[in-house]
């Protein structure tokens, strides 16, 4: 009888999940005494791409990266036992130019090639076998063979283990969002809730008519192009020339700003010395304390002396007349201090011009305490905010920008290790690294001045009243627009107890350990489930956003340390580690 691994999920996760296990099998499953593997791939979406990367969807819509800082492959710098099987990143593979803004098409395909290379790399006596449906529920006992019943299936999969590598989830509404749809069924209006953007249907959206918009992320980029462009409209330089079929976009969300502009220059010189204050240490003494750590009180400050000690490293180094003293005397005191309020001070007195300091509290929450006479005054206040990100992000003179960057990379490499910390560091994370490409904030820009795209401010409010969506922001006291539309511009959150996917719902009612903050808890050495009483499960792991290990993105920037390499590799070797013995243990 030969063994069996089912893996749950065949987009990016998937695939690099399979990418370790062909890189760790010669070491500890090469096939040789054993009956063989079968890894069979459950996911209605072809494998590689999965759901979101698929080739079914708009050429309009980018990656959010630049070709050259994506990859799927390992490196020196991934913290794993198993070995580096290096290959090329998207712009290699595709032959385009590292600074491209690819299409989601492009990365599908790049994609797809991996899973194929990886699929290939596998030693003879493994075989993959992929079913094109949806997984309904995983039973079995724990010690014993599992079944993962498929739609459309009346027999089950057998498997030796499971790993659910799920992706983006959907999910049904929380009570705001129930009580709002049931407002625009009640009074014949248009309510979209949170979705992958590419899957809304937005034809409901009438041309000219106003349409309220909530969230400024990535999910707000691919509806203002697929509402603009993907209508018809074009731009000519800096202007754009509307189809007639656009409807008009109130936007606004808690900070009231679109994520910052990707960088849009290359690093250059000696980097930061990271990890510095926030490294494995610091990290395994967290995890040691008995009655647990506030991320508030505990995490948050060494995350603000890392990110610090980057930006200041940067500008010392290579921006010395900016400076007021040395960087080893700055060095040597910002060490020593704890205190926020002190280390405000040195860095006071010795960077004396306020644009070249770190503000992580103004960058969060830019419009706090902000507030515009009218509405005009707002649209013009922001397209000069937006400007000037897009000047400073293109700019070397700030590179100390890019040093940041490096030191929220290398933070979240450590943060992952700690589990469930709450989904502001998330959000936090990708709106200062992982905004949209410059031109995409260019484009913003152009249909503001069109009168396509209106800002409604920070801490937007919608009501449901009168029979219409009404919104307002402190930003702007007094000012309110209606409509008849609404559209939730994010993803769904990938908690278990709401995500729609019946098999996590199954795995809620038969008692997986939740965080805090609703995600599915696994073992930070090697993601097996967790059940209730902290015990992992021996024969069911998860990897993905769904989980309390998520990590940015199933793929990395090349050199990064890759937190999603470094699980997809402890979570291969402890798979194939129990396939061995208990295929060892059969043939005992």
């Amino acid at each position: 009888m030969r063994r069996s691994l089912v893996i749950v999920g065949a987009g990016p996760r998937g695939t690099g999940l399979i990418e370790r296990i062909a890189a760790n099998a010669p070491e500890l499953y090469d096939g040789s005494g054993h009956e063989g593997l079968d890894i069979h791939l459950v996911d209605p979406h072809p494998p590689g791409a999965g759901r979101i990367w698929r080739a079914a969807q708009s050429p309009l819509l980018w990656m959010n990266s630049h070709a050259e800082d994506v990859t799927m492959f390992t490196d020196e710098t991934v913290d794993m036992a198993g070995p580096v099987r290096q290959g090329p990143t998207l712009h290699e593979w595709a032959g385009i130019d590292g600074r491209t803004f690819a299409d989601r098409q492009l990365q599908g395909g790049y994609l797809r090639w991996v899973h194929e290379q990886a699929v290939a790399a596998l030693p003879d006596s493994v075989t993959v076998h992929h079913h094109p449906h949806r997984a309904l529920r995983v039973s079995g006992p724990r010690e014993g063979t599992q079944q993962v019943w498929l739609e459309d299936r009346p027999q089950p999969l057998a498997a030796d283990l499971v790993v659910l590598a799920l992706g983006h989830l959907d999910a049904e509404l929380d009570d705001e969002q129930r009580d709002l749809a049931a407002y625009a069924r009640t009074h014949d209006l248009v309510h979209l809730p949170p979705d992958f953007t590419a899957d809304s249907d937005l034809s409901t959206l009438a041309p000219g008519e106003p349409v309220l918009v909530r969230g400024f992320g990535l999910a707000f980029v691919d509806l203002m192009v697929l509402l603009t462009e993907g209508r018809g409209g074009r731009y000519d330089g800096d202007t754009y020339l509307p189809s007639g079929r656009e409807p008009v976009l109130y936007v606004g969300s808690r900070r009231g700003v679109p994520y910052h502009s990707k960088i849009g220059y290359d690093w250059t010189g000696e980097r930061p010395p990271l990890p510095r204050f926030l490294g494995p240490a610091e990290t395994d003494a967290l995890l040691a304390r008995p009655a647990g750590f506030d991320f508030s009180r505990d995490v948050w400050p060494l995350v603000e002396k890392e990110l610090g000690f980057a930006h200041y490293h940067r500008l010392f180094t290579v921006h010395p007349e900016r400076t007021a003293m040395s960087w080893a005397d700055f060095e040597e005191k910002y060490a020593v201090i704890d205190d926020t309020a002190e280390r405000e001070t040195l860095v006071v007195s010795a960077v004396p011009d306020p644009h070249d300091r770190l503000d992580l509290a103004a960058l969060d929450r830019p419009l706090e305490g902000a507030r515009y006479a009218t509405h005009e005054e707002l649209q013009e206040g922001l397209r000069e905010y937006v400007e000037a990100d897009l000047s400073r992000g293109h700019d070397p003179a700030y590179s100390p920008d890019l040093a940041v960057f490096l030191g929220l990379l290398s933070v979240y490499g450590q943060l992952v290790r700690l589990g469930d910390i709450g989904g502001w560091w998330h959000g936090f994370f990708s709106y200062l690294a992982s905004g949209p490409p410059g031109p995409r904030l260019r484009q913003l820009l152009a249909l503001s001045r069109a009168g396509v795209l209106r800002f409604v401010g920070a801490d937007m409010e919608v009501r449901a009243e009168d029979g219409v969506f009404r919104a307002s922001s402190p930003t702007v006291p007094g000012f309110s627009v209606q409509a008849r539309a609404l559209v939730e511009a994010r993803l769904p959150e990938p908690t278990v107890r709401r995500a729609l996917d019946p098999l996590l719902r199954r795995l809620h009612a038969e008692g997986v350990a939740e965080s805090p903050d609703g995600l599915l808890r696994v073992d930070r050495a090697d993601g097996r489930v967790l059940d209730r009483s902290g015990r992992p499960h021996p024969r069911r792991f998860a990897l993905g956003p769904h989980t309390d290990g998520r990590t940015p993105g199933a793929f990395t920037r090349p050199r990064t340390g890759g937190p999603a390499f470094r699980q997809n590799d402890a979570t291969a070797r402890s798979a194939l580690l129990l396939l061995g013995a208990l295929a060892g243990r059969a043939a005992a």
